[in-house]
């Protein structure tokens, strides 16, 4: 079961990165109840295991061309600034009042799965941890028979299923008791959070790229 384990802890390391898809899962179980929240977590899950995969098949390498690195570089970066830019002006919104159910028609739980299957596959931060932490561990994964590799796959889909279940379940029930404070503040740390990422990612690729 170790193989097991080891999937499930390098998914939670994933999951408690706060990005795009937490931000979402908390705002739409807040809006729209658990469920819809639930939903579009089980497509970001279904996101990640497809990085998962290619990870396996040796994504990893990709990282050996410099075209690749610089387009996660200038891709990546100017995609965090605008997500910090959006969350600020989201948070603005936000202290005014939380939008009614009725001003934000909700969508089938179908559209909410495929949004979250596209949210975690556009995550800049998603496609950081991938390509470096994630995608050069799961590869070594490849290494191992198809039974090994298939515990690893099954501890971190489920890792995720139970940190969404989490989160929905705090942003269901801190939306009821909160209500627009609690979309607010959520919105005002991942706008910092998305910030530090921006200048980390810009910066690094300034000294691999430009001040080398």
């Amino acid at each position: 079961m170790m193989q097991f384990s080891n999937g499930f802890l390098l998914s939670l390391s994933l999951c408690l990165d706060i990005g795009i898809a937490n931000i979402a899962m908390i705002t739409l179980a807040m809006q729209r109840g658990y469920f819809h929240g639930f939903w579009l977590g089980v497509g970001t899950c279904i996101g990640d295991l497809i990085y998962a995969l290619l990870a396996l098949a040796g994504m990893a390498m990709l990282l050996q061309f410099t075209a690749v690195r610089w387009a996660l570089w200038i891709g990546g970066g100017a995609m965090l600034v605008w997500f910090a830019v959006k969350m600020l002006i989201a948070a603005v919104k936000a202290a005014n009042e939380l939008p009614a159910a009725k001003e934000n028609p909700q969508r089938p739980l179908l559209r909410e799965f495929a949004r979250g299957i596209m949210l975690a596959m556009s995550s800049p931060t998603a496609i950081l941890w991938f390509a470096t932490v994630g995608g050069a561990l799961i590869s070594q994964m490849g290494q191992h028979s198809v039974a090994a590799s298939s515990r690893f796959l099954g501890g971190f889909f489920i890792a995720g299923l139970v940190w969404t279940c989490v989160l929905c379940l705090a942003g269901s029930l801190g939306g009821k008791l909160l209500g627009h404070r609690l979309l607010k503040y959520s919105y005002i740390a991942s706008a910092l959070i998305f910030s530090y990422f921006a200048i980390y990612v810009i910066a690094s690729g300034y000294r691999e790229f430009i001040a080398r």
